[in-house]
């Protein structure tokens, strides 16, 4: 049962919006949500930006005989009016079908359990830490030209609500620093180093964390020093921050079934039980992981998330699905259909996605690397179907199976299903970490990106 701390005034208006429309269509939901926020932000010496904002605000999906419309609106005196628009809109692009996958209606009230609530700090007090540590950065060393430094919090409540007899509303905190430090040396060399820090429920993560901050402008430093990497073929081990943005990036956006349903030749390269990596490997997607930014209950077309395997031994198991994909290609709903705001319709999207940890300690990943590279975090990158481009953010030669001196313009290139089997060995040390995931114009969606070392041969790495 929904809990009692629930606007009850909302939620009648919600259920009885649906109740008067539902029967004009084959499918009708909306969603409401209520937030608030705070930014502050720094640009070298500068106060860039100190705003905390307010908003209530929603959208509405109709689908009649397979055509969909979306529509928004601005508080609920809007509300009747814009469900006509929706149902009209429906009926204009309506084609033959509808598919969606069938699912189970749910009511249920997700609260939030915090510890520090940033709500009940003040906007002073958030603008002295991000400018106590920016001035750090600033300090660190006379080559960090200039930094970038900001706090980010925001609470929502969604109201959700749909033509099948959902109820939820569900509360959600996001608590977010990002602090880079820019380093120019010798000959105009410019190099970057970036630290994020995230919670879902504590202000405090973000207090007294000077010595992860630091890093950023450590690792621009370091970099200052280090010389092209002669470009060529190698055996390549990835650091847990790079593995799991790779996973994500070149794997886990080719599990999301609204890309495999409209692309034919993904279909015969993504086929279900086909073996597509060296047994070893286990990837999955999980929304339910605690803490982590891509966590939710129920994802936004009131589905519950899951656990679930995308390889699992090496073979190809499940893909990601929206109740409509998963309906078009018989497959069971994994409750991974999200969508940035409620103002955003949802589609197929990653929460926490990650390689589950292997065997190997470092140094055994490194043990018999005669030459070799090693990769860490990620400034970029692009991908093209199962083709992959990465550059990492730091690197270092390895030598007789030690780390060495450290090198740049460290670039990965390759085919995703090629270097998943050739994969050597997998690290025992998973790391998880956060990130903004972009897709269909909606972003950065909060995700979490997770992967131990890796040790992959044969790796095209171009240099300068």
């Amino acid at each position: 049962m929904l809990d009692n701390r629930v606007d009850t005034s909302i939620r009648e208006h919600l259920q009885s919006a649906i109740a008067k429309a539902s029967s004009r269509v084959d499918y009708l939901e909306i969603r409401l949500e209520k937030s608030e926020s705070s930014l502050v932000s720094f640009r070298g010496k500068r106060l860039d930006a100190v705003d905390r904002s307010f908003s209530l605000a929603g959208g509405i999906r109709a689908c009649h005989r397979g055509g969909w419309s979306f529509v928004t609106f601005n508080g609920l005196t809007e509300l009747e009016g814009r469900l006509d628009e929706a149902i009209s809109q429906a009926y204009l692009v309506a084609g033959d079908s509808t598919y969606l996958a069938d699912v189970p209606p749910m009511e249920d009230y997700v609260s939030l359990e915090l510890q520090r609530d940033p709500r009940g700090i003040s906007l002073a007090e958030k603008r002295d830490l991000v400018e106590r540590y920016n001035q750090q950065l600033l300090d660190y060393d006379p080559r960090i030209q200039t930094t970038i430094a900001s706090y980010r919090d925001r609470f929502r409540t969604v109201y959700f609500v749909n033509s099948n007899g959902s109820n939820i509303v569900q509360e959600r905190m996001d608590i977010s620093g990002r602090f880079g430090a820019i380093a120019r040396g010798e000959e105009g060399v410019v190099r970057q180093g970036v630290e994020t820090i995230q919670s879902r429920s504590d202000y405090n993560a973000l207090v007294n964390a000077d010595e992860r901050v630091l890093g950023a402008a450590k690792r621009a430093i370091t970099q200052l020093d280090a010389r092209s990497v002669k470009g060529g073929q190698y055996t390549v081990v990835l650091d847990p921050y790079l593995a799991g943005v790779f996973i994500h990036e070149a794997f886990g956006h080719l599990s999301e079934a609204d890309f495999v349903y409209e692309n034919p030749r993904m279909q015969e390269l993504l086929q279900l039980g086909k073996p597509v990596a060296i047994e070893q490997l286990n990837v999955i997607d999980d929304g339910r992981l605690a803490g982590l930014p891509g966590t939710l209950q129920y994802d936004d077309e009131g589905v519950p998330t899951q656990r679930k395997y995308l390889i699992k031994d090496g073979i190809l198991h499940q893909r990601l699905h929206s109740r409509e994909t998963a309906s078009k290609m018989k497959e069971a709903p994994t409750g991974n259909a999200r969508a940035l705001s409620a103002t955003y319709p949802p589609i197929v999207r990653m929460t926490n996605t990650a390689i589950e940890p292997g065997d190997s300690s470092f140094e055994e990943i490194l043990n018999g690397i005669d030459e070799g590279v090693y990769a860490g975090r990620m400034i970029g990158g692009q991908t093209n179907g199962e083709m992959f481009t990465f550059a990492a953010a730091e690197g270092y030669m390895i030598r007789n199976g030690k780390l060495a001196e450290p090198v740049s313009d460290v670039t990965l290139t390759g085919n995703v299903f090629q270097t998943l089997k050739d994969i050597e060995a997998i690290g025992n040390d998973t790391i998880y970490t956060n990130g903004g995931c972009g897709k269909g114009g909606q972003a950065p969606l909060p995700v979490s990106v997770g992967g131990p070392h890796l040790r992959i041969q044969n790796v095209v790495v171009g240099g300068r």
